[in-house]
C-alpha cells in the first residue's frame, strides 16, 4: 500500500492548477493601491486582481457587499422571478443549480444566460458563480443527458489517479457547456462507518492517504475542464449514519484522530491549492464541546482549516436549509450569523430568502452596528470577487451565456462515453467466486435476472438471453420491512424454478430480499451495485459476488462483462476489513 501510495504522489506532481491564485498584497496595501483606481471601474476593468477586487468591496454598499456572499436555489423549470429580483436588484453573487430542475438541460442553460446577462447589466458588472453537485455517481444533480458515471468508489477500487482525473475532467466538461462554473465535488468523505447512508458510494473508500490522492486528481481534472471544485465535507461526514439534512449528526472522535484520518484527505487538497472547500453541518462534541456544528465553528474554520492547515480559497457552507444547522442556531437567521462570523465565505441556501426576510434583515442591521461583523463580511466579499477575477479571467472558464442550441455537441461527452465505460470495467471487483466464474449459462440452463433497473435487466439478457426478469421496486422509503417480506417471499417462491438467480444488490432492502434466496438451492450469483458494504456483510452465502458501485448502464455493462469472462476484473473493494 506504502508504494501505490507513493506512485499515486508522483503521478499527480505532473499537474498543477490552471487558476492558481495571483500573489495577494497586504489589507493596507491594497488599500492604498486601490483608492488610486479611477472613479468608474468595473470587474472587466484591466487591473491586478487583487487591486481590482479591493477596489470594488471598497466602494460596495452594505447591501452588495452582503449578497455577494449569498447563493441561491430555484425550484423548477426556470428561476423565479424573486430570484431574478435578487440579481438584478441587489447584486446577489451566486446561484446553485439543484437535482429538482435539471431534467431539461437547454432550460439550464437558458436559465444561466439570463441570471448572467441581469448580473452584467449591474453597474460592477460582476459575473456569478454558477455552482451545483455533480459528484459523479450517486450524486448528479444535473441530469438530461449527462453522463451517468461509476462515481468515487468505483475510482476507489480501480485507484488509478488517472480514473479520478478523467472523472473530473469529463463530468466537468459537460457541465461547463451549461455554463455552470463551480462544482461542489470532490467528496473526499472517508467510509468508516460502515452504516452510512448518506455517504457510501461517494467516498473513495476508508483510506485517508488514497481517499486525498483520488480527491487531489479528481480535482485536477475539474480545474483542466474548466470548473471550480469544491472539496467537502470538511472536516468529513464519514463517519456517522445520520445525514445531516434531516438532524445533526454527532462524530464521536477526538482531535487526534480527525488530524490523523479525517482532515488527511484534505491537507492533500489544501497543498495542491483547493479553490473551494464546503464547511459539513456536523457536530464533534469532544473537540467542541457545545456541540457546534463544523459549519458553525470559528475553531474549524479558522483556527483549524485556515491557520493551522493554511488553506486560502474559499469556505461555503452545506446548504443552510438542512436541519443540521438550524436546529442548533434556533433560526435560519442566526445560523447565517453564525456561519459568516465561523468563516465561511458563501452561504448557500436551497430556497430563495424573500426580499424582507430574517435571513437579510437581520445580518444586514448586524453590518451598520457591529464593525467586526461588517469587515467579516467584507473579507469574504473580497475573497469571492478575487476568486471570480482569477477564474473568469483565466482563459478556461464556463461561458457566461451559454449557447443552448449546441449543447448536443457536448452533451453526453463522446470521449467521456468511452472513458467511463473503460473505467467501470477497472472498478469491477471480484469478491467471491468459485466454479462458477466466470460464468457460461448451459443451453437448457433456467435463469432468473432480479432487479430494479431496467439497464441491468437489459444488459443481462443480452449476455443470457434464454433468461427471465423480475422486478422489484428500487424504493428508498425508510420502514420497507413489509415491502421486504413480500418481495422476498415473493422472489423465494420464483427462484425455485430456477438453475441460476442473478440478483442486483444496491442496499440493505434489496439484500433483505437476496438474503431469503439462499433456501433455494439455486446458484445464486450477487451483482452488488452502490455500497457492496449490505452485500459484504450478510450475503457470503453467495456462488459469486462482483461489486460495481453504482447504478449507471457502464457499471452493469462492466459487472456483466467481468461475470461473463470478457475481462479479468482486476478491482479491490476500498474498505477496511474487506479486501
Amino acid at each position: 500500500m506504502r508504494i501505490k501510495i507513493c506512485l499515486l504522489v508522483l503521478f499527480l506532481l505532473t499537474f498543477t492548477s490552471l487558476f492558481a491564485q495571483n500573489q495577494e498584497r497586504s489589507l493596507l496595501e491594497r488599500q492604498a493601491l486601490a483608492a488610486k483606481l479611477p472613479k468608474k471601474v468595473d470587474f472587466w476593468s484591466k487591473y491586478d486582481n487583487d487591486i481590482l477586487a479591493q477596489a470594488l468591496v471598497d466602494r460596495m454598499t452594505d447591501s452588495e457587499l452582503l449578497s455577494q456572499i449569498l447563493m441561491f436555489g430555484w425550484a423548477g423549470q426556470e428561476p423565479s422571478t424573486l430570484l431574478n429580483r435578487w440579481v438584478t436588484e441587489r447584486g446577489l453573487g451566486s446561484v446553485k443549480v439543484f437535482g429538482w430542475n435539471t431534467d431539461n438541460i437547454h432550460n439550464v442553460a437558458k436559465a444561466i444566460k439570463t441570471l448572467q446577462t441581469e448580473a452584467a447589466a449591474r453597474p460592477f458588472k460582476i459575473p456569478l458563480f454558477v455552482a451545483t453537485d455533480q459528484e459523479g455517481g450517486w450524486i448528479r444533480h444535473v441530469k438530461g443527458e449527462t453522463s451517468d458515471t461509476p462515481g468515487n468508489m468505483a475510482i476507489g477500487a480501480s485507484a488509478y489517479p488517472s480514473d479520478a482525473y478523467y472523472s473530473g475532467f469529463y463530468i466537468n466538461r459537460e457541465i461547463k457547456a451549461l455554463g455552470i462554473n463551480m462544482n461542489f465535488a470532490p467528496s473526499v468523505d472517508l467510509y468508516t462507518n460502515l452504516d452510512s447512508t448518506v455517504i457510501g458510494p461517494r467516498s473513495f473508500g476508508s483510506d485517508p492517504d488514497r481517499a486525498g490522492v483520488l480527491g487531489e486528481a479528481f480535482a485536477q481534472g475539474s480545474l483542466a475542464a474548466g470548473v471550480i471544485p469544491t472539496a467537502k465535507h470538511f472536516p468529513g461526514h464519514g463517519d456517522t449514519s445520520l445525514d445531516s439534512h434531516g438532524r445533526l449528526p454527532q462524530i464521536e472522535i477526538d482531535l487526534q484522530t480527525l488530524q490523523n484520518r479525517e482532515l488527511v484527505p484534505f491537507k492533500y487538497l489544501i497543498r495542491s491549492q483547493i479553490p473551494a472547500v464546503m464547511s459539513g453541518h456536523l457536530s464533534f462534541p469532544l473537540i467542541e464541546k457545545d456541540g457546534t456544528p463544523a459549519s458553525l465553528s470559528k475553531y474549524f474554520l479558522t483556527d483549524i482549516l485556515r491557520n493551522q492547515l493554511g488553506y486560502k480559497g474559499l469556505v461555503i457552507t452545506d446548504d443552510m436549509m438542512m436541519n443540521g444547522a438550524t436546529l442548533f442556531a434556533g433560526s435560519l437567521h442566526r445560523a447565517v450569523t453564525l456561519a459568516i462570523e465561523a468563516g465561511n465565505d458563501i452561504i448557500i441556501s436551497s430556497t430563495t430568502a424573500s426580499l424582507d426576510s430574517m435571513l437579510w434583515e437581520q445580518n444586514l442591521s448586524r453590518m451598520a452596528t457591529n464593525s467586526a461583523f461588517k469587515n467579516r463580511v467584507k473579507e469574504s466579499a473580497y475573497r469571492v470577487i478575487f476568486a471570480k477575477l482569477n477564474y473568469f479571467k483565466s482563459g478556461n472558464a464556463a461561458p457566461l451565456y451559454p449557447d443552448e442550441s449546441k449543447i448536443e455537441e457536448s452533451i453526453p461527452d463522446k470521449e467521456g462515453q468511452r472513458f467511463f465505460l473503460d473505467q467501470a470495467c477497472r472498478s469491477v471487483s471480484l469478491y467471491k467466486a468459485n466454479s462458477s466464474f466466470p460464468y457460461k449459462a448451459q443451453a437448457a440452463e433456467k435463469v432468473l435476472i432480479a432487479s430494479p433497473f431496467l439497464s441491468f435487466q437489459k444488459e443481462g439478457r443480452r449476455r443470457y438471453p434464454q433468461a427471465d426478469t423480475y422486478y422489484f421496486a428500487y424504493d428508498l422509503a425508510s420502514d420497507q420491512s413489509n415491502y421486504d417480506q413480500w418481495n422476498a417471499t415473493n422472489l423465494l417462491s420464483i427462484a425455485q424454478g430456477y438453475d441460476t438467480v442473478i440478483i442486483n444488490v444496491f442496499d440493505r432492502h434489496s439484500a433483505n430480499i437476496a438474503r431469503r434466496l439462499e433456501r433455494t438451492g439455486c446458484r445464486i450469483i450477487i451483482l452488488s451495485t452502490m455500497s457492496p458494504v449490505f452485500v459484504l456483510q450478510n450475503l457470503n452465502f453467495a456462488d459469486v459476488i462482483l461489486c460495481g458501485y453504482s447504478y449507471s448502464t457502464y457499471s452493469h455493462k462492466a459487472l456483466f462483462a467481468a461475470l461473463a469472462g470478457d475481462f479479468e476484473p482486476v478491482g479491490r473493494v476500498p474498505l477496511d476489513g474487506f479486501q
